[in-house]
């Protein structure tokens, strides 16, 4: 996710969460934060405009471990924040990580993160894809495009950034299969296969995946390695977690089988040539 810091409506600086946490201005990179200012910015670029209670920030650091004066050490990484802040866009690092009762606060506007535009992004894209999938197409390219690496890499040792991590890769699995199915429904430039291929490998429990690829092969000509994608996915299903494919995927396995006009014609050179 990357974070722009907002100030006064110019943008300042902008803060690098997905892969290695990095603080950058003007495009170009200034300086990485310690591995607990790091935490300490990725939770609260999580709740931005929105204070954070001290205890779950001591909690995210410390989490297990006895410290007697956990609170003292919090400031201290605070003060380290705020100075690197500081650094960056020439502001007392006190107007952008305030303190707030019992917690600190990211001065920010939810719109000035970059996972809160993704999900905003996401969202309208895959309610674009039946009425508007050109749109969507659109969408959610843009909004996957917002990713530079794993989530939160330098902040998952945490429960919350864990949690939140986990979440936002749930989302950009489900955004790339909302575009794949926007792709599909506007008949675009051919799928990368080998992309979707890799994505069906990774997360092999999404039955979603795997009937979109089978959609894919069968358009591309290829009912065969459609067919066989299913038989895969059926072996993977059952021997990783007992369980059978679910409806949607046996029905995309039967529409396949039989060439059903419903699935869109499937590219006839390659079709014709089986034949020949």
């Amino acid at each position: 996710m990357l974070l722009i810091l907002m100030v006064t409506g110019v943008l300042a600086v902008e803060i690098n969460i997905l892969g290695s946490l990095s603080i950058e201005q003007d495009g170009k990179r200034v300086m990485s934060a310690s591995q607990r200012a790091s935490v300490i910015l990725s939770l609260l670029a999580l709740s931005p405009g929105s204070p954070v209670p001290f205890d779950q920030i001591v909690d995210e650091l410390w989490a297990g471990r006895s410290m007697a004066n956990a609170r003292n050490a919090l400031q201290a990484n605070i003060g380290r924040l705020r100075k690197i802040l500081k650094e960056v866009t020439g502001m007392n690092g006190d107007l952008l990580v305030r303190t707030v009762g019992t917690g600190y606060l990211l001065d920010v506007s939810p719109e000035a993160v970059d996972a809160y535009r993704f999900v905003t992004m996401a969202d309208k894209g895959g309610e674009l894809c039946r009425r508007d999938p050109r749109a969507a197409v659109a969408e959610l390219e843009a909004a996957l495009a917002l990713w530079r690496g794993p989530a939160l890499l330098d902040a998952c040792d945490g429960l919350r950034c864990s949690a939140q991590a986990a979440y936002l890769e749930e989302r950009r699995v489900t955004a790339y299969e909302d575009l794949v199915t926007a792709k599909l429904a506007v008949d675009a430039e051919r799928m990368p296969l080998a992309e979707l291929r890799q994505f069906v490998e990774e997360h092999s429990e999404r039955e979603r995946l795997s009937e979109l690829l089978m959609l894919a092969l069968y358009r591309d000509g290829r009912q065969a390695e459609a067919l066989e994608v299913f038989h895969g996915a059926r072996r993977r299903l059952a021997d990783d977690l007992g369980l059978e494919p679910g409806r949607a995927l046996h029905s995309a396995y039967q529409a396949i089988l039989v060439q059903d006009a419903g699935l869109g014609e499937p590219r006839r050179a390659l079709v014709d040539a089986v034949f020949m």
